[in-house]
């Protein structure tokens, strides 16, 4: 919602400042301008990614307009599950997991919790650790470097669409001043012509740097941020299973191990201990 606000509220500053200087509005009606600069940023932007990536952007943009993937409810079912699965490894000893890890949608331990099954980035991450630590004695000082590496490879994919389109907004500026060129271009063309024909293509022109300038650094460049936020904000549930992993490597009881991956949360999406202990004694 934020960013269909902050859009609007630029929308109406720039309009509205150039309206109270009593600029016509008409003036900036400019289509072929923004065929011109639309077309070349979107032409750019498709040459220089995969269509893995341009099909994440996308989905990228679209996912601003919800709300966060994860919320305190999500984090109350990853702790959950975290907790049921230490506890298991506690119990029945570490091997007691290999049929859950290997086949985590046939398993009552994760089935438990559907919302965690479906999100296959996170529930492989998930079972890739524990398939190392049932796989062999690893320590926590051989596992955290793996750990590290995994997450930041997965970052890096998650920041890839907005880092496309940073370069976009980037360019955008740029392709404004082709447009701009084009439509002196056009002015030299004409300058037998009447003189309010010259001056319609100068604004014509002006107006073609004026719209790169305005998409870059009032709407493309503001979406590439907020896209690299939420990439940022979503990757806390990666981390939240990495602290009570390494936890539990470490010797601490599962209640202990969890309480590690609580504290790992941003303090706005952290459940609190005591919603965190009523939830757990009411899944046991």
């Amino acid at each position: 919602m934020l960013p269909i606000i902050g859009s609007i509220v630029v929308i109406l500053s720039v309009i509205g400042g150039y309206i109270a200087s009593h600029g016509h509005l008409g003036a900036l009606w400019q289509p072929f301008e923004l065929v011109i600069i639309g077309g070349a940023a979107l032409g750019a932007f498709l040459a220089s990614n995969t269509g893995e990536v341009v099909k994440e952007t996308f989905k990228s943009c679209l996912s601003i307009l919800k709300g966060p993937k994860y919320g305190k409810a999500q984090y109350l079912s990853i702790l959950s599950l975290l907790y049921d699965v230490l506890s298991k490894m506690r119990k029945s000893g570490v091997m007691s997991l290999e049929d859950d890890v290997e086949n985590p949608g046939n398993s009552e331990l994760f089935k438990k919790y559907p919302e965690i099954v479906t999100d296959h980035h996170l529930l492989e991450f998930m079972t890739d650790c524990l398939r190392l630590m049932i796989g062999g004695n690893i320590n926590p000082h051989e596992l955290e470097p793996l750990l590290e590496l995994e997450l930041e490879t997965h970052h890096h994919a998650a920041l890839a669409p907005a880092h496309a389109l940073q370069k976009v907004a980037d360019g955008l500026p740029g392709f404004g001043i082709v447009a701009a060129v084009l439509g002196i271009v056009i002015t030299m063309g004409a300058l037998d012509g009447p003189v309010n024909e010259i001056g319609a293509h100068v604004a014509a022109a002006l107006v073609g740097t004026f719209l790169g300038i305005l998409l870059a650094y009032g709407f493309v460049g503001p979406l590439a941020a907020a896209v690299e936020a939420r990439a940022n904000e979503d990757s806390r549930a990666f981390e939240c299973v990495k602290a009570a992993l390494l936890a539990s490597l470490r010797g601490y009881n599962p209640i202990v191990a969890v309480e590690f991956a609580r504290k790992s949360l941003n303090s706005k999406m952290r459940p609190a201990y005591t919603a965190l202990e009523t939830h757990l004694k009411g899944n046991r």
